[in-house]
């Protein structure tokens, strides 16, 4: 069995596409997953599985459909995947606030032409790179007014992304590495 990284795309924001995580495990360990922990209650899932992660995102997303009457996407990593964002880190340099680093997981990598529209959006001290299906983002005087940070959290960049910060990308990696 894989371990495996799901992310949930804009649950329990306000009131909008609320998602209790007890409900949500339970969900979960009922339609076969195991080992299932769920990480604060922004859609954050570590969970062991037999499916690839293309096939749990896909599953998952049809089980929030049936159970909460909701259409999230899905991002899903395998644990190994989640160790490369970690390790890769190509803004560990600059980036000495977690809560103000950013990792956009695509489902599927983004056109160079969309990098360089992030890239020409940013703000004078904010950095972007992307690397495969991840977009890594600097955002040193927060996300609150940020057009990158508009960006990268809007509907068009033309693949469905999810962004996590880097305190809860880390600890996404230790709960997956956790027996």
């Amino acid at each position: 069995m894989a371990r495996l990284v799901v992310l949930l795309r804009g649950i329990n924001i306000g009131s909008r596409n609320r998602i209790a995580m007890p409900a949500l495990r339970d969900t979960l360990e009922e339609a076969g997953y195991e080992d299932v922990r769920t990480y604060v209650q922004s859609g954050n899932v570590v969970l062991s599985s037999k499916a690839s992660a293309k096939q749990a995102a896909r599953d998952v997303e049809r089980l929030i459909s049936d159970r909460f009457g909701l259409e999230i996407a899905v991002v899903t990593r395998t644990r190994n995947e989640l160790a490369k964002v970690v390790e890769r880190n190509p803004l560990r340099r600059v980036a000495k606030d977690p809560k103000r680093y950013q990792v956009s997981f695509l489902e599927t990598k983004v056109a160079p032409k969309i990098v360089r529209e992030l890239e020409a959006v940013a703000a004078d001290k904010e950095e972007v790179v992307a690397v495969g299906r991840e977009v890594y983002a600097w955002h040193p005087a927060g996300v609150a007014r940020s057009k990158l940070w508009a960006r990268l959290a809007g509907k068009d960049l033309g693949v469905t992304a999810t962004a996590r910060n880097w305190t809860t990308v880390t600890k996404l990696l230790e709960l997956a590495d956790s027996d």
